[in-house]
This record gives structure tokens, C-alpha cells and sequence, in this order.
């Protein structure tokens, strides 16, 4: 019991004694004498069998004693730490956290990936307030005064008037941007333009209150419908594969003349006659109504136009079927790009 009863007062002296003045030197104290595994006070405790039955009470009392000295030192030495200048606010010991990486949404991730390509073939990307009065957004593209499109069920108005001209509305499509581009630079004029349109429409599956457009527009000298197959076969192509299907369906807009829209052939096996087709935007040669608005000469230059919905060519790429989740900010959705 002597030999034991030294080594408790060597102990103790020990603990008494060590400088634990930086959390480096508290740590390294903590494993020597309170560690679970080699600490030298659990092994103390473990030579319990060793003293005499009589006197292992005063013997465990005693050990505890050393264990409490030790414990009040390391807490000491914390809190000493902490309260330090500069110290840091948080445990060191915490294993490390991995940091989250966010990721573009899938609309603006075919956004970009749409004015790439365009941008390869020499277009500009220009943009448009989404603001627009009713000169810009009906009249100026060649909108009769009685087009439905007008309709306040249609539109979402500001502050509509009784002119036919000068109500603010948000705008339902981008092309009022064609007419300040062209109002603004003569020809040549080759340029995208992307941006948010409204629409006073129901929310379903495949429709929304708002969604977003890219516009193109395209006026020189001697530009033909040739000319906007290729661009347009070369986009879907692009876009969707090179082994793409796609056709051109006759149409009307009033700020196009011929006007059309493509479709791309959708593989489905469960769907009868293993796919169908599915539109992705609307285009046609300029009205020579809308260059006159703008004071440009039909009878000299000549120009197409596009205009295609980002969230339809996301949905077609993405495999989605429901138009509402691109809005509805779930991560676990958005997790997926």
C-alpha cells in the first residue's frame, strides 16, 4: 500500500506542477492522465485489487481526488483559451465539415447554353426592359388593334389606356426589344435576346404566370428563309443531338410573314407510334409592317426572327414533365444539377 500511496503523491505533484498554458499542452495533459486507454489515473483505479480490502475505500477516495485535480486543471485550461484574444470561437476537435457547392438552376443553365450557340454564329446578346408600354409590345410588331393578345385576360396591365398605345403593361414576349434594337442601329442588326415574359394564364403542368424567352432577330440585306432553316437546324442540332428530328409547320404571327414553327421528334416507346412531336418556338421572315415601324426600308433589307420558351427547351432536355417545379425552389428537385 506504501508503494501505491507514493505514487498517488507523485501524482498529484505532477499534476499540480504541469503547464498547460496552450490548448496544445492541455490536450497532451488530458490523454497522459485522464485518458481511458493508457491515462496514468485509470490505471491507477485498476490497482484497486492490489490494496488491502480494509483500506481500498480511502484508496478509491483518493484517486478520485487526483482525477477531480486533473479534470479542474484541463477545464481551467479551456476556459483560460477561450476567454484569449483571437481565440477561436468553436472546437477544434469537431471533425471537419464538408463545404455545400451550390450549382446554376437548370433554366439558366439552358440559358447560357443556348446564347452559346448563338453567340458562335456571330449573334450579340442584347436585353429589353421588362416594362413595356403597348406601342413596343403590340403595335410596333404589327399587332391589329382588336388582337386578343390586347385582352386583359391576356395581358397583365400597369396601367392600361384607351389610345391602344400608351398603356404600361409586363411585357408578353421579348420581341419589344426588336423594335428598340432596330429604332436604335441600323442594319446589319444580329442579336439574342433573353429575358422574362408574363402572361395572364392559368398555372398548370405545362403553363406559368411568368416563364422566360430567348428572342433572335436577324435583318441585312438578302436574308432568306434558307437562311433560317440553317441557323435553326444548326440550334436544334446543337441543342438536342446531332441525330435530332425536327420539321417546320406553316403559321401565323403578326410581326412575321411567312412564319412557322419547328418541332422535334420526342422518342417515347409508351407513347403510341413510339414518340411524338413536340414544339419548341416560333419564327418566320420580319413583316415588312414592323421594318416600317422602325423606319427601315422593306424594299432594301430583309430579316427572320425566333422566339422560343427557355422552360420548354429545359423540361425537353431535363426529362421534365412539370413546369411548376422549376419555380418551386426544392433542393432536393435542384439538388439534381
Amino acid at each position: 500500500m506504501a508503494e501505491i500511496d507514493d505514487v498517488v503523491r507523485e501524482l498529484r505533484t505532477e499534476i499540480e506542477s504541469a503547464d498547460i498554458g496552450s490548448p496544445d499542452a492541455a490536450e497532451t495533459f488530458r490523454i497522459k492522465y485522464l485518458g481511458q486507454k493508457r491515462g496514468l489515473i485509470n490505471d491507477l483505479m485498476k490497482r484497486i485489487p492490489e490494496v488491502a480490502p480494509g483500506q481500498r475505500r480511502d484508496f478509491g477516495q483518493s484517486v478520485n481526488a487526483l482525477k477531480k485535480l486533473a479534470e479542474s486543471r484541463v477545464a481551467a485550461a479551456k476556459k483560460a483559451a477561450e476567454a484569449a484574444p483571437g481565440a477561436a470561437k468553436f472546437d477544434v476537435t469537431l471533425p471537419g465539415r464538408e463545404p455545400l457547392v451550390g450549382s446554376l438552376h437548370p433554366i439558366t443553365q439552358t440559358r447560357n447554353a443556348i446564347l452559346r450557340i448563338f453567340e458562335r454564329y456571330g449573334f450579340h446578346v442584347a436585353e429589353g426592359p421588362e416594362l413595356e408600354d403597348e406601342w413596343h409590345n403590340f403595335t410596333a410588331l404589327n399587332f391589329p388593334s382588336n388582337h386578343p393578345a390586347r385582352d386583359m385576360q391576356d395581358t397583365l396591365f400597369v396601367s392600361p389606356s384607351d389610345d391602344g398605345d400608351s398603356g404600361v403593361l409586363l411585357r408578353t414576349h421579348t420581341s419589344p426589344a426588336q423594335i428598340r434594337i432596330l429604332k436604335n442601329q441600323p442594319p446589319p442588326v444580329r442579336v439574342v435576346v433573353p429575358g422574362r415574359v408574363y402572361r395572364n394564364e392559368a398555372i398548370t403542368y405545362k403553363s406559368y404566370c411568368l416563364f422566360h424567352q430567348v428572342e433572335g432577330l436577324y435583318v441585312d440585306t438578302q436574308v432568306t428563309l434558307g437562311d433560317l432553316h440553317y441557323i435553326l437546324r444548326t440550334f436544334s442540332r446543337a441543342i438536342f443531338g446531332s441525330d435530332v428530328r425536327m420539321r417546320f409547320r406553316p403559321n401565323y404571327f403578326p410581326f412575321t410573314e411567312p412564319s412557322a414553327e419547328v418541332d422535334i421528334w420526342f422518342a417515347n416507346p409508351d407513347h403510341p407510334g413510339g414518340g411524338r412531336w413536340l414544339e419548341i418556338l416560333g419564327c418566320g421572315m420580319v413583316d415588312p409592317n414592323v421594318l416600317r415601324a422602325v423606319d427601315i426600308d422593306p424594299e432594301v433589307y430583309s430579316g427572320y426572327a425566333f422566339g422560343m420558351g427557355i422552360e420548354r427547351i429545359a423540361m425537353l432536355r431535363y426529362g421534365i414533365d412539370d413546369i411548376r417545379v422549376l419555380y418551386e425552389n426544392d433542393v432536393r428537385f435542384l439538388d439534381q444539377f
